[in-house]
Formats: structure tokens, sequence, C-alpha cells
């Protein structure tokens, strides 16, 4: 049995969907931020196996790679908010957030 597009496009859903509802239905910043991940390696998946079964040589590696750069620079501005959040609130619930703008 060999690995073809709809296994990579298939485990991508699984990820996606898996972030998706990480997102949805969690309170906890963390959480929500890890959800995010799930769904930019999503991309990075689809990126990589469209490059693989699509014709893109090396056009998909740098998309991938560019989202892998966007995801390390997401994660340390996020986790640098989320600190001073914690700071500040000693939580970092999302529904419990909305006074910082005052």
């Amino acid at each position: 049995m060999e690995i073809g597009l709809t296994h990579y496009l298939v485990i991508s859903a699984l990820l996606f969907t898996l972030g998706l509802f990480g997102i949805v239905s969690r309170k906890h910043s963390i959480m929500v931020l890890m959800g995010l991940e799930l769904i930019l390696n999503a991309a990075n998946i689809n990126f990589i196996a469209f490059a693989k079964f699509g014709g893109m040589n090396i056009d998909g590696h740098i998309a991938a790679i560019f989202v892998i750069i966007l995801a390390a620079a997401e994660a340390a501005v996020a986790l640098a908010i989320l600190l001073n959040i914690y700071q500040h609130f000693r939580h970092v619930n999302m529904d419990e957030v909305d006074s910082l703008k005052e």
C-alpha cells in the first residue's frame, strides 16, 4: 500500500478539526494557542503534500518554512502577552480579560 495525497489530506483535515475545536471550546489562552498551532501544522502538511504530489517542487517547502517562522513569532509574541495578562490578573482565562481596554 502506497501513501498517497488522500492520506495526507485526511491527516491534515483531522489536525485542522482538532485545532478548530480547541480554539472554539476552550477558555484557557494556552489551549487556544495550541489549537492555533495545530491549524498551522495542518496547513504545513497540505503545503508539503501538494509540493510532493502536485508538481510544486520547492514552492510548497518554502511556504511551509514561512509558516513555521510565522508560528514561532506568533508563539513568542502571544506568550509574552499572556505573561503580561497573568501578572495583571493572576489567570489567563479568555472570558475574564475584557477589562484590558480600560
